[in-house]
């Protein structure tokens, strides 16, 4: 029981020793796979956030017709 115990805590304290010592090259491999998912996901999300294809046609709304010139205007009245 007590060799069990051993190797569990040695293969802890080895992990860490080895993740500590590692932390550098972890760290450039973590940050080089983001890097690469997010250079294949951004032309998608940035083509989507402009409105596909027409790149944004679609998302402004028609503008209204200007009135004619000798059409009167409401002027807003206050309620109180």
């Amino acid at each position: 029981m007590a060799v069990l115990s051993f190797i569990g805590t040695a293969s802890i304290i080895g992990g860490g020793v080895y993740a500590y010592t590692q932390r550098d090259a972890i760290a450039d491999n973590v940050r080089e796979r983001i890097t690469e998912e997010l250079a294949k996901a951004l032309p998608d999300m940035i083509v989507g956030a402009v409105g596909g294809m027409g790149m944004g046609e679609d998302l402004a709304p028609e503008l209204p017709a200007a009135p004619a010139a000798d059409t009167p205007v409401a002027i807003p009245v206050l309620p109180f």
